[in-house]
């Protein structure tokens, strides 16, 4: 005879299933959307700042409010594109300012912004600018970038200088329903951005 008791009999119509344990029911608490850790997010990001890849160039050439081309920039590391401004006394200072990344990122400096995008526009590069024009396409419709692009973004309360549409190939529109007439440049950049660099 064995040392073990003898298992007893199950009542016949009895469940084989036990009853969940504390671990168990905690599980089922969970929610089902997992939020990463900052470890795992570190993991996946580049451990430095990309350098100029000269694809995507996002171009806020006649900036109205500095706090949004740091915001801007922060976008541009994001999509890995980079940031044409101009050579303004304060815009170095709005930069450091608003950008809260830890790494320098790549900026053009732009000394005559019609001369600068008409040099863009020879030398093969798409100029595409945000614009509420009757020829815009909407941002839904526009297509990743396949060659090198520029983004061009105007004044915040102006929009594009009426000199500088002439050297756009595409215009793009983001549609709005509420009362204002235009986004700021940080929030119309970063969707067009995200548009043209395929991520959205």
């Amino acid at each position: 005879m064995s040392g073990r008791a003898g298992r007893r009999p199950r009542p016949a119509g009895a469940s084989s299933a036990r009853a969940p344990d504390f671990d168990a029911a905690s599980a089922a608490a969970r929610p089902a959307i997992r939020v990463r850790s900052p470890r795992e997010l570190r993991r996946r990001r580049r451990s430095r700042a990309h350098s100029c890849w000269d694809h995507l160039i996002a171009a806020p050439l006649w900036p109205l409010h500095g706090a949004n081309l740091g915001t801007l920039l922060r976008t541009c590391d994001a999509v890995g594109a980079c940031l044409a401004v101009p050579r303004h006394r304060w815009v170095p200072e709005a930069l450091a300012r608003g950008n809260t990344l830890r790494r320098p990122s790549c900026v053009h400096w732009v000394g005559d912004p019609l001369g600068w995008l008409a040099r863009q526009r020879e030398a093969g590069t798409r100029v595409v600018g945000v614009e509420l024009a009757d020829e815009a396409v909407r941002l839904a419709d526009l297509p990743a970038a396949r060659g090198r692009t520029v983004a061009v973004l105007g004044h915040e309360q102006y929009g594009i200088p009426d000199e500088a549409l002439d050297l756009l190939d595409l215009a793009v529109e983001i549609p709005m329903v509420g009362t204002g007439a235009s986004l700021n440049v940080a929030v119309a950049g970063s969707l067009v951005l995200y548009k043209l660099a395929g991520l959205l």
